[in-house]
């Protein structure tokens, strides 16, 4: 087999794997404010577009369990936690940067257009 083939071959067995791979999501709110509920609506969006069917979400009211809050050690609300598939990743306001949200669900690469440029040193 070519590398080339073999190349091909390992990355539609990546992608296979990747299609039966369960999410789960927690999202952390604060009360029954629009920001909350905009970050709610955004991310089902999101999860039934992207990853139906293999997604678990809980939406952890901040006000209704503290606790949880401050185990997580969250600061700032609405904020999203992936704790599966690995690495855990957290984003932080209302999702509704789609593009944000997808790569930090590791759903889609961050591509140099989407990258903020650098600033030039003159």
């Amino acid at each position: 087999m070519t590398k080339a083939k073999s190349s091909t071959a390992s990355f539609e067995r990546a992608s296979e794997r990747s299609r039966d791979t369960r999410y789960v999501l927690r999202l952390y709110i604060a009360g029954a404010t629009a920001e909350s509920s905009l970050a709610v609506e955004n991310l089902r969006a999101i999860c039934d577009d992207y990853l139906s069917g293999r997604y678990e979400l809980a939406v952890v009211d901040v006000f209704q369990q503290p606790a949880l809050a401050t185990d997580e050690q969250i600061i700032a609300v609405p904020t999203l936690i992936k704790t599966l598939p690995e690495p855990i990743r957290r984003i932080v306001g209302d999702l509704s940067n789609k593009q944000r949200v997808l790569f930090g669900l590791d759903l889609k690469a961050k591509t140099h257009a989407q990258r903020k440029p650098r600033p030039s040193r003159h």
